[in-house]
């Protein structure tokens, strides 16, 4: 353990040389475990960090869209012609947190902006140390029960990080009742308006939603409910949803999103209403930012790998999209097309949340209609058949195969025409190291 600024400096020296040892060798991808060894190294890394960045501490939380949402917002600053550090590659907790601050810092230059994604429950040991102007939460869903239990215990857990910093600045998301409701610093809400959706795209209704209270302790009521709780929402005591500063219309095509937003139109390369609200969130947080040229950003815009990112495997198109929890999954599911070649990867590794009993709120009954053979994969490939019976799947349109490496030469050998992958978050990681998957230029 080294203090001071030599600690510091020693520290990021260290990370730089560790992560081209790790890329040599091929041991681990380096995006958490050299921030665990650099704060053994200098314990306050996190104070002496606060330096390297002149202008704005930008950070994203929420249960769903951060890494797409934070991915946006550098992407656009740095068509802005600006710096950025970003932990792009996702890892979130605290030790991912040092890590990407470590291997980016210059010690000799130092850079205008960080835009960094935090695990709910990461804000607080993050804002511990490190200072924070802008925090946008995008949604609160029921996710990892294992490690957050309801959702009230994740709002808990972001609000106490929001409390030791008085003066921050919060972009939420006036739709989502939870999030709308978070206290502190300054308030700044964006939501949507009204959504269009194009290019015949065929939407199954959903059937599992939650329910909320108002303050009062009544149900909350809704004129517009766009998906899960987000909306336009109220309660007969006169509590509403909060007036919104950044309030879209959307059309959503098969392809992409045009986003109408105070007089300006902004075409996203994203689909499904989800991505729309990333993408609200991120041009809501830009204009707070004063940037002017927000449309060259979003236009030059290239997903996080697993974020309804394009592959090639043996010369098919392949559309990668994680899925982690039943809401998130349901979007997803609205997106898949019925006709193409679907391989469905479950793994329940600490990362993923153990608790997999989300399967079964998912509803996969969208995918009854699929045409083709369903494959599944990982740890619970067989829980994930099991869950695809019960879900009106013919069971001889189900392949199961255990192994991901596996399954994905599998479905790259003998099927024809498009492939869909649906990882959860560890079966992405290992998706990402694979030769077999080769990037889409």
């Amino acid at each position: 353990m080294l203090k001071g600024r030599l600690g510091f400096l020693i520290s990021v020296v260290f990370a730089k040389l560790a992560f081209a040892f790790l890329k040599l060798t091929k041991l681990s991808s380096g995006t958490s475990i050299i921030g665990l060894f650099v704060l053994k190294i200098c314990p306050d890394f996190l104070i002496f960090a606060n330096d390297y960045v002149t202008e704005k501490k930008i950070n994203i939380t929420g249960t769903n869209g951060k890494t797409t949402t934070s991915g946006l917002i550098s992407h656009i600053i740095e068509a802005d012609g600006k710096s950025v550090i970003n932990n792009s590659m996702g890892a979130n907790m605290l030790n991912g947190v040092v890590n990407a601050l470590a291997l980016q810092i210059n010690p000799f230059k130092k850079t205008e902006y960080s835009v960094i994604e935090l695990d709910e429950a990461n804000v607080e040991p993050v804002y511990e140390k490190f200072d924070a102007d802008y925090l946008l939460v995008t949604n609160l869903f029921r996710d990892q029960l294992d490690r957050y239990g309801e959702l009230a215990t994740t709002k808990k857990l972001i609000q106490e990080g929001i409390n030791l910093k008085p003066d921050i600045k919060l972009v939420l998301n006036a739709d989502d009742p939870l999030v709308a409701s978070i206290d502190g610093g300054q308030k700044i809400y964006f939501g949507i308006s009204d959504v269009v959706w194009k290019d015949e795209i065929s939407l199954p209704e959903t059937k599992t939603e939650e329910v909320f209270t108002c303050p009062c302790g009544k149900n909350l009521q809704y004129t517009k409910k766009f998906y899960a709780q987000q909306g336009h929402y109220y309660c007969e005591c006169g509590y509403k949803r909060p007036e919104v500063k950044y309030e879209a219309a959307v059309t959503l095509y098969k392809t992409h999103s045009v986003i109408n937003l105070n007089r300006e139109v902004y075409e996203v390369p994203l689909v499904g209403l989800f991505n729309a609200y990333n993408a609200i969130g991120a041009i809501a947080l830009a204009l707070e930012l004063g940037i002017k040229d927000i449309k060259t950003g979003l236009k030059t815009f290239h997903v996080a790998f697993g974020r309804s990112e394009v592959k090639i495997l043996n010369g098919k198109r392949v559309l990668i999209q994680l899925i982690k929890n039943p809401v998130g999954a349901n979007e997803v599911l609205k997106t898949v097309d019925k006709n193409t070649n679907l391989l469905i990867i479950i793994n329940d590794n600490y990362a993923d949340g153990r608790d997999v009993s989300w399967l079964w709120d998912a509803e996969f009954e969208f995918l009854k209609q699929c045409g083709k053979t369903i494959t599944v994969s990982g740890i619970r490939a067989n829980d994930m058949a099991l869950r695809l019976k019960y879900a009106g799947v013919e069971t001889d349109k189900i392949k199961i195969i255990p192994d991901i490496k596996q399954a994905v030469e599998y479905v790259g050998k003998n099927t024809e025409g498009d492939i869909t992958i649906l990882p959860t978050y560890t079966s992405l990681l290992k998706l990402n190291k694979l030769k077999e998957l080769k990037k889409c230029y």
